[in-house]
């Protein structure tokens, strides 16, 4: 069975194609969305936002969709990035940018607690069906350190690993991250659900 996965970031879909080979084996196959204009992202919420993409791509397939929206949330700045992690410094940032601007915000800051959070949402033929969510704490370093992952990854450590997210490989990270972790229940449920029935 082929699950459908709305995204345009890269890295994004190369760790949902390792969680997928790891928790579902070959009972599942993940495929890009066709390529249509991306909705606007509205919500408020890391949840509303996955569960409008997941609704609005899931038009334009013949089959089951998931979509997520996760981002890095910040104690020290009010849960910022939250919602806006992507766009942080504007609409045409990259990694680089909105690492940056996290770091200026943070300059001189004792208080570095942050946690990742995920929120995936699946949907059919535009009608929400499931939704899940996760998260994993750690705090935030002075400067980026590691070149593994995207976003912001190199910023966060993660005290069990005694390293950065970016220090470190992917297939481990994706065993206690936010999104490896909101995937596998994902995962779960469309094998329990969809897959069995």
């Amino acid at each position: 069975m082929t699950i459908y996965c709305a995204t345009t970031n890269p890295g994004k879909f190369r760790e949902f194609g390792l969680i997928f080979a790891h928790y579902a084996g070959e009972a599942l196959d993940v495929a890009t969305v066709p390529k249509v204009p991306a909705p606007e992202e509205t919500g408020t919420t890391f949840a509303a936002n996955a569960a409008l993409k997941a609704c609005y791509y899931s038009r334009h397939v013949d089959g089951f969709v998931f979509a997520d929206d996760s981002g890095l949330c910040v104690d020290a700045l009010d849960g910022a990035p939250g919602v806006y992690s992507a766009r942080y410094a504007g609409e045409n940032a990259n990694d680089e940018d909105n690492n940056a601007l996290v770091l200026r915000n943070m300059a001189g800051v004792e208080n570095r607690t942050a946690r990742f959070v995920c929120a995936i949402a699946v949907a059919r033929a535009g009608e929400l069906v499931a939704s899940f969510e996760d998260f994993v704490e750690g705090r935030l370093v002075d400067a980026p350190r590691g070149s593994h992952g995207f976003g912001y990854d190199p910023l966060f450590h993660y005290e069990p690993f005694g390293a950065t997210f970016g220090e470190t490989p992917p297939e481990r990270k994706l065993l206690v991250s936010h999104r490896g972790k909101a995937m596998e229940k994902t995962i779960c449920w469309v094998l329990e659900t969809i897959v069995k029935n």
